[in-house]
């Protein structure tokens, strides 16, 4: 049997680590009897810790929230990644959160061990940030999400579309999906009884959690992949498909962060759904893959890249240069 003092932390682990456990199943964790999960539960009330109990069949505990924030025990990689979170939130896309995250490292990297702290500076200097990664996120609105998709707490908040006009949503919130450049939203819109993803950046400053509800099964088992294919072009003005001339497998790979759809249409070639905001967003994307490529819709996105190529072969001298001021030439 462990030492009392160590199966606390073991005990109080457990507890973090998901909403409810029963009196039993701790027990069998820790090799103790029930009569043992009571005393310890009493010894971590003593220290602080808010843990409520319920009794009678089915009856358990569960870690609640006090007035203050008690110490959190974490295992090496759960230290590692907080770490390295918090070093990237110093500098990162959600707003507000800079100063509290360097104070917060300032806190954690005292205390790290030499062993974690090498992973963590080993991982922060082979990792580079690429200019802005996209729209900037409220910080406090992503915590309110992801406290309501945890809790299974019904959420109200306003929503501008791409035009910028708001209205009130009721959701039944169940995942955040972060793509390389935005945070999504997947929920049940209760007033058009159907799946919606909602872009977090347009979620208004104040969302309002409300009662608890039942979860439904989700749409798809892979809550990402569904959330690409629903963001890949609904949410942009200017949709488009186009042909890769390459395999599925291989542009997969490559745009695995990126909204898109994707489907195999043949022997090294494959059909791409996508969108973007402007011409140059999308002619920007499409260029930067290396893939050779054919535009089949929309038509403006045709003749624009036409006229580009234009002007790139006149800037690379392979076409004549008959409106370029000759003080230029």
């Amino acid at each position: 049997m462990v030492q009392t003092s160590a199966r606390l932390l073991k005990v109080l682990s457990l507890l973090q680590s998901r909403r409810f456990w029963g009196g039993g199943e701790l027990a069998d964790q820790l090799g103790v009897t029930e009569r043992s999960v009571r005393r310890d539960v009493e010894r971590l009330r003593t220290l602080g810790y808010p843990v409520h109990a319920a009794g009678g069949v089915g009856g358990g505990y569960q870690l609640g929230a006090g007035k203050e924030l008690p110490p959190l025990p974490l295992e090496d990689d759960e230290a590692v990644a907080i770490a390295v979170g918090l070093r990237a939130a110093a500098t990162g896309p959600v707003q507000g959160v800079e100063e509290a995250a360097v104070r917060a490292l300032g806190k954690l990297e005292q205390v790290l061990p030499k062993r974690l702290r090498r992973q963590v500076n080993a991982l922060q200097k082979v990792s580079v940030r690429l200019g802005d990664s996209g729209p900037v996120v409220n910080a406090e609105v992503l915590a309110v999400l992801a406290g309501c998709c945890r809790d299974e707490l019904q959420l109200r908040f306003d929503y501008g579309n791409r035009d910028g006009v708001a209205s009130q949503r009721s959701v039944e919130p169940y995942r955040l999906v972060h793509t390389r450049s935005r945070w999504y939203l997947l929920a049940y819109d209760l007033e058009r009884d159907a799946w919606r993803t909602f872009r977090v950046d347009r979620i208004g400053p104040a969302p309002r959690p409300g009662r608890a509800f039942r979860p439904r099964a989700l749409p798809s088992e892979d809550v990402a992949a569904y959330v690409s294919r629903a963001v890949s072009t609904e949410v942009y003005r200017i949709h488009a498909r186009v042909t890769f001339l390459a395999p599925a497998r291989v542009v997969s790979e490559q745009l695995s962060a990126v909204a898109v759809r994707i489907e195999e249409e043949g022997e090294g070639w494959c059909r791409v759904s996508t969108g973007g905001d402007s011409l140059e967003m999308l002619t920007y994307f499409l260029s930067a893959t290396g893939f050779d490529f054919e535009v089949h819709e929309p038509p403006e996105l045709r003749e624009h890249l036409r006229r580009l190529s234009e002007r790139l072969a006149r800037a690379a001298g392979a076409a004549p240069a008959s409106r370029v001021p000759s003080g230029m030439r």
